[in-house]
Parts: structure tokens; C-alpha cells; sequence
């Protein structure tokens, strides 16, 4: 009885390594999650470095400290909610609908690979995709555009954990309801575009206007994308409000996505 106790979790740790590997290769195998959740942080900070005007000119019109800044270097937090946003709202939510669309989770219950294993699988392999995403676009930034790295690094990385769980928050909330995968890729671009919005996507934090920036402090992904900035660029030390707001929305998102979760 011993034996079998001891050898149990190590069974279990290698079956859930097998399903990591086998996640990862279906989400590689899938061109469009390849293009669009690892390469579109970079290709969209790219395209715009060298399309829009005055993007590599340094800012003259505002204080310290963006004052000598280019507009360029103020989306390099931006692009990590990019990533981040990318594989929870559209990555996430269409692969686990597709799951059950197809029946995958009610066959795993049946089987000693808990459908939560899948679910676990696919969670480690969004964070890890967003992860690749995120680093490939600075680096990017930094090798075309020179683009400085963050006054807090330790901080800025750390503050992308309550982001990734906030935003997956909602994927997991649409992926467990959503009945089809098509259904629930709509729904996560309908969330998408606003999200990005708050982020400062089209206009950073630092030139947003006051109103939208008091509004956008309290979404997750502005939240996110605020917090981001200020470790990045300013340097003033932990922001309190934004890690709340991050944190509340992720506590909140996860619950009820647990309770209205359906895996068949």
C-alpha cells in the first residue's frame, strides 16, 4: 500500500507532463495561434514604429518624466497586455469551447485524466504563450528601436502574473460557456478591442485623456497596462490601486467562471 502511495503523484506528474507536451504541440500545430498570439505584440509594434508619423520623434509637449521620451518607447508595457490579451481573450476561451464542442472533456471524464488536467494544461500553455509574445516584442522594440528596458524590472515582470490571472479571468468565463469555439472567439474579440482601448492601445496612458484614464484605471487590462507603465518607465514603486483592481477582478472572474464553468 506504501508503494502505491508513493507512487501515485509521481504517475500523476508524468501524466500531466504528457498532456502539457501534447497541449503545446496542438497549440503550435494551430498556424493561426502561432501568427497572431506569439507574433502580433511584435509585428504590431513594429508596423507601427514605422507607419505612424512622429512615433520615433522625442515628446516635447509633456512633463517629466516623458518629457524626451518617443512616443515609441511608451508601448513597450503596452505590447506585454497585447500579448497578454491576446491569448486570454481570443487563444483561450476558443480552444476550451472547442474542447467540448467536440466532446473532449466529457470523454476525459470517464478516464483517470481529469478534464481540470486539460484545463490546467491549457492555462500553463497560454501563460507560456504570452510569456514568448511578450519577449519577443521587446526584444524587437529594443533591437529596431532601441527602446529602454524597465527602470523596475523585477516589479514590471511580477505585476504581469495579477494581469495574465485577471484577463484569463474572463477567457475562462467565455470558454466555459460559450457553446462552440466560433461563439466563443466572437465573444472574446467583442471583449478584446475595448480592453486594448483601456490599455492605451491607441492612445497611451501618459496622453490619455483624464477622463478615460480614471475610467480605464479601474478595467483589468488598463489597470494592467497603467501599473506597467509607471514599473517601466517612472519607477514611483508599487501601484497600490492598479495591483488591487487586478487582483479583484481576477478573484471575481475566476469564482464565477469555477461555478458556470459546463464541461459537456
Amino acid at each position: 500500500m506504501t508503494a502505491a502511495v508513493a507512487t501515485t503523484p509521481r504517475t500523476g506528474s508524468r501524466a500531466f507532463r504528457a498532456l502539457l507536451r501534447s497541449e503545446t504541440r496542438l497549440f503550435l500545430r494551430d498556424t493561426g495561434n502561432v501568427v497572431f498570439v506569439l507574433g502580433f505584440p511584435m509585428i504590431l509594434l513594429i508596423g507601427m514604429g514605422f507607419a505612424i508619423p512622429g512615433m520615433r520623434d522625442a515628446i516635447t509637449d509633456a512633463p517629466e518624466p516623458w518629457y524626451g521620451l518617443r512616443p515609441i518607447d511608451l508601448f513597450a508595457p503596452i505590447m506585454v497586455c497585447v500579448a497578454v490579451a491576446t491569448a486570454g481573450l481570443s487563444s483561450l476561451p476558443a480552444m476550451l469551447a472547442g474542447y467540448r464542442e467536440r466532446g473532449v472533456l466529457r470523454r476525459l471524464s470517464t478516464t483517470p485524466m481529469r478534464p481540470q488536467s486539460v484545463l490546467l494544461a491549457q492555462l500553463v500553455v497560454q501563460a507560456g504563450a504570452v510569456l514568448v509574445g511578450a519577449v519577443l516584442a521587446l526584444v524587437a522594440g529594443a533591437l529596431v528601436f532601441g527602446i529602454p528596458g524597465p527602470v523596475q524590472p523585477l516589479l514590471t515582470a511580477a505585476l504581469v502574473v495579477p494581469a495574465v490571472a485577471a484577463i484569463f479571468g474572463i477567457g475562462l468565463l467565455i470558454g466555459g460557456l460559450a457553446p462552440k469555439a466560433t461563439t466563443a472567439s466572437g465573444l472574446g474579440m467583442l471583449v478584446y478591442f475595448p480592453m486594448l482601448f483601456f490599455a492605451g492601445l491607441w492612445t497611451p496612458g501618459p496622453l490619455m485623456p483624464d477622463a478615460v484614464e480614471a475610467v480605464a484605471r479601474f478595467t483589468p487590462l488598463g489597470a494592467a497596462s497603467q501599473a506597467m507603465t509607471d514599473a517601466w518607465l517612472v519607477g514611483d514603486g508599487m501601484p497600490w490601486l492598479q495591483l488591487a483592481v487586478m487582483v479583484t477582478w481576477a478573484a471575481v472572474l475566476s469564482t464565477v467562471a469555477a461555478r458556470t464553468f459546463r464541461w459537456s
